[in-house]
């Protein structure tokens, strides 16, 4: 096995790519700056440690197998591989991470979000070059954004609960606003009928739909359930207001998320003397590792993110402007 490892080198797999290209092994020995009856030499020094046969030899011209061709293709793939790694190692050379975590809350606005991830992919280097960070982009809900942090899971949390969050060393954090969270029910649904403010006492006899917290290790988050309520568990808030669309529950959504479902008269908001204030998010990042004194220095990638956070416009985008209500997330 690892003679034909040895065998894959970047020059082998250079020249099936020029053979191939070329249609001959004088047009690609021409091309590589070698004599032809060298590389003849290599191409069966090749198939020798594969065990394979790469060309046609009833064929004059350089007419490849289907083994051939495998390789060929395979080989093109790992060499735009290497290309790509040789690019992100010089990126990370000047502060570009190989690659970036961001974990998102389902509340916040999935099209604003991918509109930030399309002005990262937009970026030029000083080279004229993409910065080659890999961007990687989770759902977390609740105490779920807390964990991807503090278990390095994540780099930068979008959406977190600004009044629950635990205190962790080498985690900052700012606020983006607050969002608005309605108590609504479908129009079929019984709680429609009744009478405001709604008791505790009533909403106790209809199922509640809550959004399940995705923390494996912190505590989970629950938030507006009374004891003894029956409850529906989703994974998603876009989830949840479809339930409660369809009549399957009750409870408090956010209010921009729900807006069209709400101007459209598939839910319906009702007052409750169990009133729930504004929900205030903010969002949180990495600055040092677990055990690590002092603050590690900020990738540029993260600068990059955290610099389109600090806007007043971006912040509003991402609590109250959900164009696409479909999508359940990004993971």
């Amino acid at each position: 096995m690892s003679t034909r490892r040895n065998a894959l080198t970047p020059d082998a797999l250079q020249m099936m790519d020029a053979i191939a290209r070329t249609g001959s092994f004088a047009g690609a020995a021409r091309e590589m700056g070698r004599v032809p009856s060298a590389l003849t030499y290599s191409v069966r020094q090749l198939e020798d440690a594969l065990d394979v046969l790469l060309f046609d030899r009833r064929s004059r011209q350089a007419r490849l197998t289907a083994a051939g061709q495998e390789l060929l293709d395979e080989g093109r793939r790992l060499l735009a591989e290497m290309d790509a790694v040789a690019n992100r190692v010089r990126r990370v050379s000047t502060g570009w991470e190989s690659a970036l975590t961001i974990a998102v809350d389902g509340v916040m606005s999935r099209t604003t979000v991918l509109e930030l991830v399309e002005g990262f992919y937009d970026l030029r280097t000083l080279d004229e070059q993409p910065p080659g960070t890999r961007l990687r982009l989770r759902t977390e809900i609740l105490a779920g954004l807390w964990e991807a942090l503090i278990t390095g899971q994540a780099d930068l949390a979008i959406g977190v609960n600004m009044g629950s969050g635990p205190t962790h060393a080498g985690i900052d954090m700012q606020p983006l606003g607050e969002v608005e969270f309605v108590f609504a029910v479908a129009p079929h649904h019984p709680l429609a009928r009744a009478g405001e403010p709604i008791s505790d006492e009533l909403l106790l006899s209809h199922r509640a739909v809550a959004v399940a917290d995705s923390a494996q290790r912190l505590s989970p988050i629950t938030v507006n359930l009374l004891p003894g309520q029956d409850v529906l568990t989703v994974s998603s808030m876009q989830g949840k207001i479809d339930a409660q669309a369809r009549g399957l529950g009750c409870g408090f959504v956010p209010e921009p998320l729900a807006r069209s479902h709400i101007r459209a008269g598939r839910l319906v908001v009702k007052a409750v003397h169990r009133s729930r204030p504004p929900a205030r998010f903010g969002y949180a990042w990495r600055t040092a590792s677990v055990g690590q004194p002092r603050k590690a220095a900020q990738g540029m990638a993260l600068q990059w993110w955290l610099e389109q956070l600090q806007s007043p416009a971006t912040r509003r985008a991402l609590l109250d402007r959900h164009l696409d209500t479909q999508g359940l997330g990004f993971e």
